[in-house]
C-alpha cells in the first residue's frame, strides 16, 4: 500500500519508482532502444528529476547506453552540483548538440560554472550571434541582470501600426524567439519606450498604432542592477517581461516572469538552507563536499556553546546549593532559542523580499518584542506553576516565571535586529544570524534564571 502512495506522489512529477526500475533494468540489459522508448516521451523536467534520483554509478551507465539522448533543455533542469558531472560524461559532439538550441540565458546558465574546456565546447557549438550575446552575458557580474538576461526579443519601431507588427511577425525572413510575451517598442536610438503584449495586439484593429495599446507596468532595468531585484519588481509589479537596457538606454535583452520565478524560488530554498547552516548542498553531493559545507556553521556553534557553558560555570555554586535548578535551567534556555528562531525566519525573509526596510525596522522590531511579551507572560505563568507544584518552591516559581519573561522579549528583540545588523555590514543573514540568535537567548537565558536564582533563593 505504501509503495502505491509512492508511485502517486511521484507521478506528480511524472516520475514513479516503478518507471526509475525499468529505466535501470534496461540500462543493466544495455538496451539502448528500450531505454529511448521509456524516456523519450518524458519531459525534460521529469529526465533530470530521474537522473538526481539515481546513484552516481547508475548515472554513469544511464548515459553510456543512452547515447544522443541528452539535451540542452535536460541539462538546464539539472541541479548545477550535477551538470558539471553529466557533462564530462558526454562526448563533445554530443554536448554540442545539447547546448546548440537552447536560448542563450539557458546557455549562460549551463556554462557560466564549467571549466574553461567545457565552456570552449559549448560556445563552440554556437553561431557568431548567439556567442556574442553569451560571452557578453558572462562579462556582467554574476547576479546581474545582464548576466540572466534572454537576448532573444523582438522589438518594433515606435512609430508601427499594429498591422505593420502582425506584418512583421508573420514576414518569412524574421527569426523569433521560441517564447516571447511582447514586442518592445524602441525609438530610431533604439531605447525601450514601451511594450505591448501579445494579447493586446491581436485583439487590436490593424490601423491602431503600437504606442496606443502599450502596457502601464513598463519599466526597464540596466544590466548591472541586482537581478534579485529585478524579480522582485516583475512579482511585485504583476510584469511578464522586464527590458533590461545599457548604459545608453538601448534595450539589450529582457528577463521574463519564469526566470524571475525560477531565480525567486531558488533564492528562498537557499535562505531555507542557510538558517539551516547547511549552505546550498543538495541531496546529489557527495559526502565530502556536504561535510565541508556544514563543518564551519558546527565549528562556531560549538565556539556558542562552550561560552554559554562558561556563563553556567559562573554560576556553579548556586547551581550546586539548588539541584532544581539544573533541572530547570533548559526550559528557559530552550524557550527563548525557540522564540528566537520564531523572529529570526520572520526577519530573514522579510529581508529577502525587501518587505523590512529602514522606514519599518523600529516598528518591526518594537512588534516582536511585545509579542515577545505577551508570550512570555503567558509562559511565565505556566512554568512558574509548574516550579510550584513540582519542587514546592513559590520563589522559585517565581524566579523561573521572570526568566521567561526577560529572555522571551530579548529574544524578540535578537531576532529581528541581529539579521538586520549583519546584512547592514554586508553579511548574509540567513547564513550568519542562527549562531548569533541562539547564543544571545542562551546566554540571556542562563543569566536571567542563575542570577535571579542566585539574588532571590539563596
Amino acid at each position: 500500500m505504501s509503495d502505491e502512495i509512492n508511485d502517486i506522489e511521484d507521478e506528480a512529477f511524472g516520475i514513479t519508482d516503478r518507471l526509475i526500475a525499468d529505466v535501470l533494468d534496461a540500462v543493466a540489459a544495455s538496451d539502448g532502444a528500450r531505454v529511448d522508448a521509456i524516456l523519450d516521451p518524458l519531459h525534460a523536467a521529469d529526465i533530470a528529476h530521474l537522473i538526481e534520483q539515481i546513484d552516481a554509478r547508475d548515472r554513469r551507465d544511464l548515459l553510456g547506453v543512452w547515447k544522443g539522448g541528452m539535451d540542452g533543455d535536460i541539462l538546464s533542469e539539472l541541479d548545477e552540483n550535477l551538470r558539471e558531472e553529466v557533462i564530462e560524461s558526454l562526448e563533445p559532439a554530443e554536448f554540442a548538440d545539447a547546448v546548440r538550441d537552447l536560448e542563450t540565458d539557458d546557455v549562460v546558465d549551463l556554462v557560466e560554472y564549467l571549466d574553461d574546456a567545457q565552456q570552449e565546447a559549448a560556445l563552440g557549438a554556437l553561431d557568431a550571434g548567439d556567442r556574442a550575446a553569451v560571452e557578453t552575458a558572462l562579462s556582467y557580474p554574476e547576479e546581474s541582470a545582464g548576466r540572466h538576461m534572454q537576448s532573444e526579443l523582438v522589438r518594433a519601431p515606435e512609430h508601427w501600426t499594429v498591422g505593420d507588427a502582425i506584418d512583421y511577425l508573420r514576414s518569412d525572413n524574421v527569426v523569433l524567439p521560441d517564447q516571447f510575451y511582447h514586442i518592445i517598442l524602441v525609438d530610431p536610438r533604439l531605447k525601450a519606450v514601451g511594450y505591448v503584449t501579445l494579447g493586446r495586439l491581436l485583439s487590436s484593429r490593424r490601423n491602431v498604432p503600437l504606442i496606443d495599446v502599450v502596457e502601464d507596468t513598463f519599466r526597464t532595468f540596466h544590466v548591472e542592477q541586482d537581478v534579485e531585484e529585478v524579480a522582485q519588481a516583475i512579482n511585485h509589479y504583476h510584469m511578464i517581461t522586464a527590458p533590461v537596457v545599457d548604459d545608453d538606454d538601448r534595450v539589450v535583452g529582457v528577463i521574463t516572469i519564469d526566470d524571475a520565478m525560477a531565480f525567486l524560488e531558488e533564492e528562498a530554498e537557499e535562505d531555507i538552507l542557510r538558517l539551516a547552516g547547511v549552505g546550498e548542498g543538495s541531496l546529489s553531493d557527495r559526502v565530502l563536499e556536504t561535510t565541508r559545507q556544514r563543518f564551519p556553521w558546527l565549528a562556531v556553534n560549538l565556539l556558542t556553546a562552550i561560552f554559554a557553558s562558561a556563563v553556567i560555570s559562573l554560576f556553579e555554586g548556586t547551581l550546586q546549593s539548588l539541584v532544581a535548578l539544573a533541572v530547570l535551567m533548559p526550559i528557559v534556555a530552550s524557550m527563548g532559542g525557540n522564540a528566537g528562531t520564531q523572529s529570526l525566519t520572520v526577519a530573514v525573509r522579510a529581508i529577502a523580499t525587501r518587505d523590512l526596510t529602514t522606514s519599518n525596522m523600529w516598528r518591526v522590531i518594537r512588534r516582536e518584542a511585545l509579542v515577545g511579551l505577551v508570550n512570555g507572560v503567558i509562559f511565565a505563568v505556566v512554568v512558574g506553576l509548574v516550579g510550584i507544584f513540582w519542587f514546592g518552591s513559590p520563589m522559585l516559581g517565581l524566579v523561573i516565571g521572570v526568566a521567561m519573561v526577560v529572555n522571551l522579549v530579548v529574544a524578540g528583540l535578537a531576532g529581528t535586529s541581529v539579521p538586520v545588523l549583519l546584512e547592514k555590514f554586508g553579511v548574509d543573514p540567513a547564513l550568519a544570524s542562527g549562531a548569533f540568535v541562539t547564543t544571545v537567548t542562551d546566554v540571556v537565558g542562563f543569566v536571567a534564571f542563575l542570577g535571579l536564582a542566585s539574588l532571590w533563593l539563596l
